[in-house]
């Protein structure tokens, strides 16, 4: 029941804009998706586990720009500087996904949390039941994607190009964690101070 599935995540992120997690409830967020409280539990099992599920995929998504920002037809730094700026917009942009990337849970937002060996009968609840990746998990996923995106797996720079990658990524997260001036640009931080290097390994 994919639809239903993903119904359920947008009901529950709408309500989440509205509320602080624990005032979210589950027979709210039925109604909004259009389906029984039932199905919603058959989903999830439990409201932990729509949380999951929830955090499970705000980070799939994210890590899914990540991947297009890589994939475009462009210089190693131009990559890497549009790497920069889908996060620093996705984190802006999404609080679940500021959370993740930054380690900085607030009591509005569900706690991450994992369920060892789930017996969910829902293939994509049993995925999400693992947990997201801790914040530091999370950075190393968008170096290693990074440096293979770059083609560093089978270079000799490989492990610059790994530090380069890493800064990159670390660069965004301190315009997360401080926002600049309207006028700086993150991409162009990255591009200015990784560019030589990137080109260099």
């Amino acid at each position: 029941m994919p639809a239903a599935r993903e119904s359920l995540l947008d009901a529950a992120y709408t309500a989440l804009a509205r509320r602080p997690w624990p005032g979210v409830r589950m027979v709210d967020v039925a109604s909004v998706a259009g389906v029984s409280r039932q199905t919603l539990y058959n989903e999830f099992g439990s409201k932990d586990g729509l949380a999951r599920a929830l955090l499970r995929r705000e980070t799939d998504g994210y890590l899914h720009g990540v991947e297009r920002a890589l994939a475009e037809e462009r210089e190693p730094a131009d990559r890497l500087a549009a790497v920069a700026a889908w996060t620093v917009g996705a984190a802006r942009g999404n609080p679940l996904v500021r959370a993740v990337l930054t380690g900085c849970w607030g009591e509005r937002l569900p706690a991450p949390s994992r369920v060892a060996g789930s017996s969910s009968p829902v293939p994509a609840q049993r995925r999400a039941d693992a947990g997201v990746p801790s914040s530091a998990e999370l950075l190393a996923l968008v170096r290693d994607r990074a440096v293979a995106a770059l083609g560093g797996r089978d270079r000799a720079g490989a492990p610059g190009l790994a530090l380069a990658c890493e800064s990159a990524v670390r660069l965004a997260l301190s315009y997360v964690v401080a926002p600049a001036g309207s006028d700086d640009d993150p991409a162009e931080l990255v591009r200015g101070a990784i560019g030589r290097w990137v080109g260099a390994v």
